[in-house]
């Protein structure tokens, strides 16, 4: 008899693991990761109608359209936060409320539209912003006040990319739950 697995609904794919040191490969992965993940977020949402949309993936989560505007939301912060690193010696990032941000006017009702398409081309520039860096840069840091630590760009890289699987692993359970 096949065990049933038991899935944390919050974590489909497992909670994040920063890596401990830098590897020129991995960094790459990651790049592809963000790059590919405005195609996969489209498919993840493609044919949900309205009251799809505004189903929440689990018990008191974000609807599905407020994960969309939440990674269109992330995603600028972290486009920004790159070039910061990459432009000023161990930039203070500015920390942001992101369920405060998640519950604007915006994020409720807004077709996800406008978000997609804003990740489409932040995805387009931040990836080819990535692949123009040197090894080294990758070692850069910020400082993150609300951690109250330092972070080298390739552990915000692999934070990213995970990330968006993340979410996007949000909706396609959901999906598959409902039988969407």
């Amino acid at each position: 008899m096949k065990e049933a697995v038991i899935m944390d609904v919050r974590y489909p794919i497992g909670k994040l693991e920063i890596p401990q040191s830098f590897n020129e490969q991995d960094v790459r992965n990651w790049i592809e990761e963000i790059k590919a993940l405005p195609k996969r977020l489209r498919e993840a949402v493609s044919g949900l109608d309205g009251e799809q949309l505004n189903t929440s993936y689990r018990e008191c989560g974000w609807t599905v359209a407020q994960v969309v505007h939440h990674l269109a939301d992330a995603h600028m912060n972290a486009f920004i936060r790159t070039k910061l690193i990459i432009t000023e010696d161990l930039p203070t990032v500015k920390p942001f409320e992101e369920n405060d941000w998640a519950e604007t006017a915006e994020a409720r009702s807004f077709p996800i539209e406008a978000s997609l398409k804003l990740l489409e081309g932040l995805h387009e520039r931040w990836g080819a912003l990535l692949e123009s860096l040197e090894p080294e840069q990758f070692q850069r840091k910020l400082y993150h006040p609300a951690l109250k630590t330092t972070m080298d760009l390739y552990k915000c890289v692999a934070m990213y990319a995970w990330h968006g699987k993340h979410h996007v692993a949000h909706i396609k359970n959901l999906r598959a739950q409902k039988g969407w």
